[in-house]
């Protein structure tokens, strides 16, 4: 398997990118029974960057016909014979593989083509109901014979009574009526148009997967995605769906069918996204509605005028600075008219959003009135934590891990003079419906007076409301602890949250993330009234630099298309300083006025690298589930780095005096997150260091594996190995941890392979090899939720480490006496206060969660 060819320099740059691949002159090749491997041409990897006009510029005014031949296969001298195999399908040359592999895995994750057809179907169907039952409601029912108005003398009302005959309806029926059915039955007739299409590729993913990748609908759900890629990758080698390259990587697939969603993650870490607004008498707003998110995918991406011209393509004019201005205002008034046709349908689309949702719940909440009080991830709150190139079952399945810890949490607080009210309201309208229950079981009566049953629903909905205000007493309070497991399954949460888990300002911070159902439909139900106004004035101002985002953080990778930069999970250009290991000879030596190379490229006024570690992260995620693919060289330094630096921490933990390290906070707070979890880290402890693990160890620290050298010549650990293990065993027992939340999804939507990850940090930490069959879904779970705390807890120690560099040279520095203090720094976790939120690199700027004040 090859590695991507990827080219992450602007155009001046390529000849000193290491990455860029030496080119070929086009080859005249006549097959006839070859593959059309031999027809491939090689694609130019442009970097779009604005920061060399001169380079950009000069290369699209005097065009290369090298280019030109790369990238118009016909046009490249290549002619290209296929010879049709009876009884086969061929699926050589798709135009458009990003929906088509969009579609197949749409396939996969809705269970075959049965299931979608019927969805299909019932969608119109319910658009159909939907538009009678209002018709029906509004014109044809007789409410004085329903309510009882009229009196019969004695006799039964009848369902005929209460509906007017079928002859009397033409006569109900006024304009205004017949104009929202002719409206309705128009966007029925497009409805139904779609839903064909939708059937007819569908049918063609359908046969792709019988007989192309040999997978039955009966059989479907028996595969992971994983699987069905792998077999994705075998039919590129044999007929060549993509004929730009010889071989599909895993990360080619991803990137087709998450391109767009790519450039939303990276927009939302950039702090680009409308997310957070002032309204009106309420204040500060953090909502993140499906609307806004239709529109913004419109203008940005699908829409005509988008700044891409196809699903695969950024517009030419992009790759000109001179550009820029006209881009931007082209952007701006295309916001501008998305706007005000939303504000024109603002009424439509609310009434059908108040049907929709009353439809989908009014079942719900009469069985269980108290689903409006449970808890859902907010869209905010899914696009803020996603990686970068993450499927939606692996975010889904990495969010459902984190919804019991995160109820718990927001549960755990709780205001106490709401806590006096609710309970005197519980008391009051649980006295009166017993009261009302009490009559109406003695005579039946009772229930056809006039708005008692209105009455009972109110007082339940009260009770219900109250109840949830209402603290649980044998509730126990580790609102730290509960965010640290939190952390460990969604990866990113703002530094400023360490050790603050406990305040009021956090809590209200992370209900952002974790909203009530019943604020989720308040906000979806009114968001018609919000949208227009929010991308006039908030999402129309950002077109410049939206425009200057597109230019700057767009590459073109062979085979693919452009994508986002970010996306390509290239730890050297776009890594957070604070997210790299380096010797720590070299953080001691280096003076605190000299900056690494990365840092610089932090400060480059483009903004290069991302808040949170958003790329390490992505990056070690993608290789967990993903451990096939086939990395550049960076990336493999990076992961390789970070294994040998835990084994070096975890072996001078075991041998020396100096017990306290990133690596064992880790270890503890992970094993307090449930029995699972500290039974692996109880793997940890029990096992002896092996001569692999030693020889990591010197050649980080050489000092120590000496002196392991002259150690005990029996096997076990020396002295300071005992206080080791009595100290974690200590914080391991002592903990209140809350109960493992592991949710056994199905397997068509298990992550990664079957087998579980190859290369895992628990793996290096335990000292054995991989091991294939021994719970490896768990494993590749676990492994990459005390990655998560580790890298934290190492980012927070290099924060510190640099601040305390940079406070010494400010000491040092000449000048007068009177200079103003520093404040001083953060201090450092102790022993004795481990267990304590630990979170992501956010910083004072954190992208969409602003400046946090208290």
């Amino acid at each position: 398997m090859s590695s991507p060819h990827i080219n992450y320099r602007s155009l001046d740059e390529e000849m000193a990118s290491p990455f860029q691949e030496q080119r070929r002159p086009p080859v005249t090749v006549t097959t006839t029974t070859e593959k059309a491997k031999d027809a491939k041409t090689q694609a130019a990897a442009a970097h779009l960057d604005p920061l060399d006009d001169h380079g950009m510029e000069q290369a699209l005014e005097e065009p290369d016909t090298e280019h030109e031949a790369e990238d118009t296969p016909r046009n490249s001298g290549v002619m290209i014979h296929m010879v049709p195999e009876t009884g086969r399908a061929r699926w050589n040359h798709i135009e458009d593989l990003d929906s088509f592999f969009s579609r197949m895995y749409q396939y996969q994750q809705k269970h075959g083509f049965q299931v979608i057809v019927m969805d299909e179907v019932l969608q119109v169907l319910e658009f159909g109901f939907v538009v009678w039952l209002l018709v029906f409601a509004t014109h044809f029912v007789r409410y004085d014979e329903l309510f009882g108005d009229v009196q019969h003398n004695g006799t039964k009302t009848t369902l005929s009574d209460v509906i007017y005959p079928t002859s009397e309806w033409g006569n109900r029926v006024g304009f205004f009526t017949y104009l929202i059915v002719f409206i309705a039955a128009i966007y029925l007739g497009i409805r139904l148009l779609k839903m064909v299409y939708h059937i007819t590729q569908f049918a063609d993913i359908r046969r792709f997967y019988n007989s192309a990748l040999h997978i039955e609908d009966s059989e479907l759900d028996n595969f992971t995605w994983h699987e069905v890629q792998q077999r994705i990758r075998r039919v590129q080698a044999e007929q060549h769906m993509c004929i730009d390259k010889e071989s599909l990587t895993e990360l080619d697939i991803y990137h087709r069918v998450l391109r767009f969603k790519n450039y939303l993650v990276a927009l939302m870490n950039k702090q680009l996204l409308p997310v957070r607004f002032h309204l009106p008498l309420i204040g500060e707003v953090v909502s993140l509605s499906r609307g806004m998110l239709f529109n913004i995918d419109f203008i940005l991406f699908r829409g005509p005028g988008s700044p891409f011209q196809n699903n695969w393509q950024l517009r030419d004019e992009f790759a000109v600075r001179s550009n820029q201005t006209e881009l931007a205002q082209r952007l701006s008034k295309l916001i501008l008219g998305v706007a005000l046709l939303n504000l024109l349908l603002a009424p439509v689309i609310f009434v059908w959003q108040l049907i929709y949702f009353s439809f989908s719940y009014a079942n719900i909440l009469r069985k269980e009135p108290g689903a409006l009080g449970l808890r859902t991830w907010s869209n905010y709150g899914r696009l803020y934590l996603r990686h970068f190139n993450e499927l939606d079952h692996e975010l889904d399945a990495r969010l459902n891990r984190a919804y019991e810890y995160a109820d718990r949490y927001l549960n755990s607080f709780s205001s106490p003079l709401l806590a006096v009210i609710a309970k005197n309201l519980l008391f009051i309208s649980g006295g009166l419906l017993l009261f009302l229950l009490v009559l109406t079981m003695y005579s039946i009566h009772v229930a056809e007076v006039e708005h008692v049953v209105t009455i009972m629903a109110v007082l339940t909905t009260v009770g219900v409301i109250a109840r949830t205000l209402v603290p649980d007493e044998n509730l126990i309070w580790c609102p730290e602890q509960l965010m640290t497991a939190i952390l460990a399954h969604v990866h990113y949460l703002p530094s400023e949250w360490r050790q603050q888990a406990h305040t009021a300002r956090v809590r209200q911070e992370f209900g952002h993330f974790f909203q009530f159902k019943a604020g989720y439909l308040l906000s979806e139900v009114f968001s018609p009234f919000v949208t227009p106004f929010v991308l006039i004035f908030v999402f129309r101002p950002k077109a410049m630099e939206l425009v200057r985002f597109f230019r700057t953080f767009t590459v073109s990778v062979r085979g693919v298309g452009n994508v986002c930069s970010f996306a390509q999970m290239d730890v050297r250009k776009h890594g957070n300083p604070d997210w790299q290991l380096t010797s720590e000879l070299d953080e001691m030596t280096r003076p605190a006025t000299q900056q690494p190379h990365h840092q610089q490229q932090q400060q480059d006024p483009q903004q290069r690298s991302l808040a949170g570690g958003k790329t390490e992260m992505s990056l070690l995620r993608f290789t967990l589930n993903n451990p096939e693919w086939q990395m550049p060289k960076e990336a493999k330094q990076f992961l390789r780095g970070v294994r040998e630096h835990a084994v070096g921490e975890l072996v001078q933990a075991k041998t020396s005096t100096v017990q306290e390290n990133p690596l064992t906070n880790s270890l503890v707070s992970f094993g307090t997150m449930g029995e699972e979890y500290s039974s692996l880290a109880n793997s940890v402890l029990a096992a002896q260091l092996t001569p692999h693990q030693l020889e990591i160890s010197q050649s980080l620290r050489p000092g120590v594996a000496a002196g392991l050298s002259r150690g005990p010549a029996s096997g076990g650990f020396p002295v300071a190995g005992s206080d080791f293990r009595q100290m974690l065993q200590q914080n391991l027992s002592a903990s209140m941890g809350p109960t493992d939340s592991m949710r056994h999804l199905g397997l068509s939507r298990a992550e990664g392979r079957v087998e579980g990850p190859g290369e895992t940090l628990l793996y290096g930490l335990c000292g054995m090899e991989p091991r294939v069959g021994r719970t490896p879904l768990n494993v590749g779970v676990a492994d990459m939720c005390l990655s998560a705390l580790y890298l934290h807890e190492l980012s927070q120690q290099r924060r510190q480490a640099r601040q305390s560099r940079i406070d010494e040279a400010d000491d040092e520095r000449p000048g007068p006496s009177n200079w103003p203090p520093r404040p001083p720094p953060a201090a450092p976790a102790t022993a004795g206060s481990r267990h304590t939120v630990i979170t992501s690199k956010a910083a004072e700027s954190t992208p969409l969660l602003g400046s946090i004040r208290s």
